[in-house]
């Protein structure tokens, strides 16, 4: 989801409400949210209806609502990507960085990237580093010798002065948290999608379910894809992993460039499937919090909120395999 009131906006109303991805994966304007109201979704086409005494500014506000419903994602990484190309600062924007907690909850994952970049410069038994920033930090003060000599060294295999190493490490700790961020996400997504993928073969067993070879299909059919795009992007986190390795084992400014690329090229497509697998799994866990179901419920579930978007999913995770590295 995304508060619009971060985005320049003219229209009062539409500052104080929100930007979200349905069930079906559609871009709508959230007026309101509450429990005994619901939901007040409006289309984006059908926002100028909603604010009729503020015409002239529903008009220049409609260029960059349309556009920001196509991106796939609202989360910080894609989002920066969607607002450079509206021309909007996202660098003074604090809503489009992660938060000092969610940085410290991701240094587990963070870990793998930098350990290598750690043994480097410090040696494996320094146990004080927790993250590159720390390495930042006491790079502005070294107390090893043979520190500022690895640095010097990595310095100049990235062909950059020793004062531009401080930028280089700030860079390399950005592209691999966005990394750290979304593998946390796979991690919470992925068993939740397997464990939907097993709840819906239950109805499998059921007679009238059984003898309907249509409905045992779409079944077969919302099975395969799920799995395939589970399978798919938990790969393309292994590949990266294999890159950031091979990075240290040969650094030099061309490979740094082209890990770089890669992951970033990769942004996009894997906010998308993610925002997509998160927008339905948090749907089915919310109209079956305790699981159970019968077989037509469940059915129908699947068919009318589940099948609904799923193929532009797994076209997205599809399209993935076109960036090469």
């Amino acid at each position: 989801m995304l508060p619009l009131s971060i985005i320049p906006l003219k229209t009062p109303g539409l500052q104080r409400s929100r930007m979200i991805k349905n069930v079906r994966l559609e871009a709508v304007v959230e007026m309101f949210n509450d429990k005994s109201a619901g939901s007040g979704q409006v289309k984006i086409p059908a926002i100028p209806g909603c604010f009729e005494s503020y015409k002239a500014e529903v008009e220049q506000d409609m260029d960059k609502l349309m556009r920001l419903a196509t991106a796939n994602s609202f989360d910080v990484y894609s989002l920066r990507i969607e607002l450079r190309r509206l021309k909007i600062d996202v660098n003074s924007l604090a809503q489009l960085s992660l938060s000092d907690s969610k940085k410290s909850e991701l240094t587990v994952y963070m870990k793998s990237f930098t350990h290598p970049l750690i043994k480097l410069v410090y040696g494996a038994e320094n146990q004080d580093i927790q993250d590159v920033s720390d390495i930042i930090k006491m790079f502005s003060s070294p107390n090893r010798d043979e520190a500022v000599k690895k640095l010097r060294m990595m310095a100049e295999k990235l062909q950059v002065e020793l004062v531009e190493i401080p930028s280089f490490l700030e860079e390399y700790g950005d592209i691999f948290l966005s990394l750290a961020y979304f593998r946390n996400c796979i991690d919470g997504i992925v068993p939740e999608t397997q464990r939907f993928v097993d709840w819906m073969n239950e109805i499998r067993k059921s007679a009238d379910v059984a003898r309907d070879k249509r409905q045992i299909m779409i079944i077969e059919k919302v099975g395969a894809d799920l799995t395939d795009i589970t399978t798919s992007i938990t790969g393309r986190f292994e590949n990266f992993d294999r890159k950031s390795k091979d990075f240290w084992v040969d650094i030099n400014a061309e490979t740094f460039r082209t890990i770089r690329q890669l992951i970033t090229a990769h942004h996009v497509t894997i906010g998308g499937v993610l925002c997509g697998l998160a927008v339905k799994m948090g749907l089915w866990k919310e109209r079956f919090a305790r699981g159970g179901g019968g077989p037509n419920r469940r059915l129908e579930f699947v068919k009318s909120e589940i099948l609904p978007g799923l193929s532009h999913i797994k076209q997205l995770e599809d399209s993935a395999q076109s960036i090469r590295g």
